[in-house]
């Protein structure tokens, strides 16, 4: 039946999702999605999956119900003759365990590692909350003190600052703290880089001040921690202690002191507070604190690395239309699927900017959805082996245009099967008019 259709050529402005198959044959998302779902190539259910990561690389979650889609070259991408169901949809994820979802994202995060999206030098841990409708009783939230609760599903995020990447994620109800999710997150990163003692650093919030949490990085992985030390009157009154020439002044308004400190002599091992002073004059200097497992350069960190640990919000602004912006249903099994398939969504499309350089390398998610992958007119068509893609008034430069012409040949450098698996095996060419 694909072959028929595509025999039969399509026209449709849905064809630039096409766009994506050379960077899923880089990724080896085929592998992975057989992988998870524990089917052959010759079986539905890869290619289901294959959908699941083709939507969330469109920033829209209710393709299904739009049944015009079909026959506009969205299906033709996933191998498949028609739009999936809801219920073929919910029957995958459902069939499908948390675990089998976190060793996806292991194998995606190692392939990506490999692939040099990673520098493994600093990462960022975020929780990132989702507000939910449920009906099911569930403990409620608030982002702050004067807010109303609410009933939410909690994303925790470990990314890669240097390139502002994400790693893995856990995903869990509103109920367990940022210290009884992190091992697992920290548990999958270290899969994903194995890196050596003291090799990377770990930028947290206050959140992630916790004894519990500090003593299992220091004991059960090979990571450092660095966190704000929380404004409570104990620590207050032990940082405002810290005598003024154990200050290193570093350059006008900003110096730094570190010494021993002890979370809890019981369960934690002495760990190092870095205290930042800045301020001129003397009654308006004001202090901070951070707690690090590591004897590390203070100024370097406090001035220079943790402020990177915000790139994760430049990550969740520039890619949560992906599905990191909406919370459906708790059911765990669902949700992980599906957030797993958008966590390779996010890697194809952030291949496909690097890929077509600025200014395409610069607009966030949905300006990708909607400018490249939904639209782009062009008509799909068969010559022998190989399925034709043609754009009318692609917006690429002449160089892109020559890159993508000359894709088998791309392909073939990089060491890459140019031919794709869910498609009986056939080749893919570009061509622009």
């Amino acid at each position: 039946m694909v072959r028929q259709l595509l025999a039969d050529k399509v026209s449709g402005n849905l064809v630039g999702t096409w766009l994506l198959v050379p960077e899923h044959l880089r990724l080896g998302t085929w592998d992975l999605l057989c992988g998870w779902t524990g089917c052959p190539t010759a079986q539905v259910e890869p290619r289901i999956a294959l959908q699941l990561v083709q939507e969330a690389a469109l920033c829209n979650h209710s393709l299904r119900h739009l049944r015009s889609l079909s026959q506009r070259g969205f299906e033709l991408a996933n191998g498949l003759p028609f739009v999936v169901s809801d219920v073929a949809v919910h029957n995958l994820l459902a069939a499908h365990s948390v675990s089998e979802a976190q060793e996806l994202q292991v194998a995606l995060g190692q392939i990506r590692r490999a692939s040099g999206h990673f520098r493994g030098r600093l990462l960022a841990l975020d929780p990132h909350r989702m507000s939910s409708y449920s009906r099911r009783q569930m403990r409620q939230r608030k982002d702050r003190p004067q807010d109303n609760a609410r009933k939410v599903i909690q994303a925790f995020f470990c990314l890669d600052t240097d390139t502002s990447q994400p790693l893995c994620f856990t995903l869990m109800s509103s109920s367990p703290s940022v210290a009884q999710a992190s091992p697992g997150l920290l548990s999958m990163a270290q899969r994903i880089l194995q890196p050596e003692p003291g090799q990377t650093l770990l930028l947290g919030d206050c959140e992630h001040y916790a004894d519990a949490l500090i003593s299992h990085v220091q004991r059960h992985t090979p990571f450092d921690i660095l966190v704000p030390v929380p404004n409570r009157r104990r620590n207050a009154k032990l940082i405002q202690a810290i005598d003024q020439q154990a200050f290193t002044r570093h350059w006008a308004g900003f110096a730094t002191a570190k010494t021993t400190f002890s979370l809890n002599e019981a369960r934690s091992d002495p760990c190092w507070l870095f205290v930042q002073e800045c301020g001129e004059r003397p009654k308006e200097c004001t202090r901070k604190g951070f707690l690090c497992t590591a004897d590390r350069p203070e100024a370097e960190d406090l001035s220079i690395h943790y402020p990177d640990r915000w790139h994760v919000e430049e990550f969740f602004n520039r890619d949560k239309a992906m599905g990191w912006n909406r919370a459906a249903t708790l059911n765990m099994n669902i949700r992980y699927g599906a957030l797993s398939a958008a966590l390779i969504a996010q890697a194809a499309v952030h291949q496909l900017r690097s890929r077509l350089g600025p200014p395409f390398s610069t607009w966030d998610a949905e300006h990708i959805a909607k400018g490249l992958l939904a639209g782009l007119d062009g008509d799909l068509r068969v010559r022998r082996d190989t399925i034709i893609v043609t754009y009318y008034d692609a917006p690429f430069s002449r160089e892109v245009r020559d890159q993508l012409a000359d894709l088998p040949h791309t392909l073939r450098q990089d060491n890459i099967d140019t031919r794709i698996p869910w498609l009986c095996d056939m080749r893919l060419q570009f061509r622009f008019a």
